[in-house]
């Protein structure tokens, strides 16, 4: 490496990462540096596709070395991004998945199907890798939420080919059934259809599983977290006292499963159920506070019609929430990984 490249470099490493609170050079971000007449053209490897800093990044690298550094007239930076891999996932699952992330919620109604949708086709609208499985073997809501009601996953290979739409590889129990018969099983059977959606699917490699929960604390979360390790959970409640009570539960189950909760989302926030309820929670429990969900109508044409808000109506008001809450989780996901014991570095990750 040459003097200059050595005092760029040198100077990269007072760049902090805002939510790692570390240089970029120590997290090995900074990548394939090439000085050419006075220009330091290099890449920066994000830690989520979906991250919203970029322009934060741009800024302080300008500050760091234009000016500061002699032979350095200007920069280029180029985009790449790998999300940590979870070890645990990695030494466990014959599934080449990054992180896998749990939606909950105390009770059934509060929207928690709504979410785990327009958080996954907004990370995949951003460049992620992005699986997600309806959980809620007995009521599956994700392939109407999807628009595909009608769908059949192919068999290639003694494997299930999951359903794409809007860039989300699916499985659900809803592709499998009419929706006039009734799903009847018991809890052993619950666990092993749960599994099978995890090993008998070909997924491909994924950035992020989202996982869609069935509402409460019952059979379901507890096959999931004692068959897989979770990355982490998140805690959907509306804003009014008999939703949070219920919310309570929810994050009190993660606990004693030992599941790290990433924090709470408030849906359906506004004038009908009020607004607050969910942070008010998020702070008695020390949990970060995700983002509030606006109440909309275009939110619930959206489930009924299979067009996600945060893609059909990506400007609105609940659309930019949806964006926003991905990026947020995005960001709360690399940094639990990355201050755990149990992550694969991003600078060992091909």
């Amino acid at each position: 490496m040459t003097k200059i490249n050595e005092a760029v470099m040198a100077a990269l490493s007072t760049v902090i990462e805002p939510e790692l609170n570390r240089d970029i050079v120590s997290l090995n971000m900074v990548r394939d540096l090439k000085i050419v007449d006075g220009l330091a053209e290099f890449t920066i490897v994000l830690t989520t596709p979906a991250c919203p800093l970029k322009d934060v990044f741009i800024e302080r690298c300008q500050n760091a070395l234009v000016g500061k550094v002699a032979g350095i007239d200007g920069i280029r930076i180029h985009w790449d991004a790998q999300v940590p891999v979870d070890r645990r996932i990695h030494g466990r699952l014959d599934v080449p998945m990054n992180c896998i992330v749990a939606i909950a919620s105390g009770k059934g109604g509060v929207g928690k199907s709504t979410v785990a949708t327009n958080l996954a086709v907004s990370l995949a609208e951003a460049g992620a890798a992005v699986g997600l499985i309806d959980a809620d073997i007995l009521n599956p809501n994700i392939p109407q939420m999807f628009g595909l009601g009608s769908g059949r996953p192919k068999v290639k290979n003694d494997k299930m080919q999951p359903l794409e739409v809007y860039g989300v590889k699916l499985i659900s129990t809803g592709f499998l059934t009419t929706p006039d018969k009734p799903m009847i099983m018991r809890g052993p059977m619950l666990h092993s259809a749960i599994r099978q959606f995890f090993t008998d699917v070909e997924w491909g490699r994924l950035d992020y599983m989202i996982v869609d929960l069935p509402p409460g604390t019952g059979d379901a979360p507890l096959s999931l977290a004692q068959s897989f390790p979770l990355t982490g959970g998140i805690i959907v409640t509306q804003p009014q006292d008999v939703a949070v009570s219920d919310a309570i539960r929810a994050a009190a189950m993660f606990d004693q499963l030992k599941v790290p909760l990433l924090g709470v989302v408030e849906n359906m926030s506004g004038e009908f159920f009020g607004s607050g309820g969910g942070e008010t929670f998020a702070e008695g429990r020390g949990l970060p506070f995700l983002g509030r969900i606006p109440m909309s109508a275009n939110v619930r044409e959206g489930g009924d019609f299979g067009r996600p808000v945060a893609i059909h109506a990506a400007k609105s008001t609940a659309g930019s929430a949806f964006r926003s809450l991905a990026e947020i989780v995005a960001a709360r996901i690399s940094v639990a990984m990355l201050q755990g014991a149990d992550v694969i570095p991003i600078n060992v990750v091909g």
